[in-house]
């Protein structure tokens, strides 16, 4: 069996869960409520994740966390261009 699909399945699970929040973010211009401390933190580990599954060879882990990086990092900017402009 190959544990690669296990893998992606929760990848795919786990990284869009990121979606809904950078949707309502763009759409409402409005981040109040939005903890930048909890997404720093989160996005910390998610490169030190993706640095593992790097090191292990994991495609399943590197995918994922490069893409839930890149999500975190946009509702970040967001977060911070948002509170900028007020």
């Amino acid at each position: 069996m190959n544990y690669e699909i296990i893998g992606f399945i929760a990848a795919i699970l786990t990284t869009s869960s990121f979606i809904p929040q950078l949707v309502k973010v763009w759409k409402s211009k409005s981040s109040k409520g939005v903890s930048v401390s909890m997404y720093l933190v989160m996005l910390s580990g998610v490169i030190l994740w993706g640095v593992y599954g790097y090191l292990i060879g994991s495609k399943s882990v590197l995918i994922a966390n490069a893409i839930t990086a890149l999500l975190q990092g946009a509702i970040l900017f967001m977060i911070l261009n948002n509170r900028k402009l007020k």
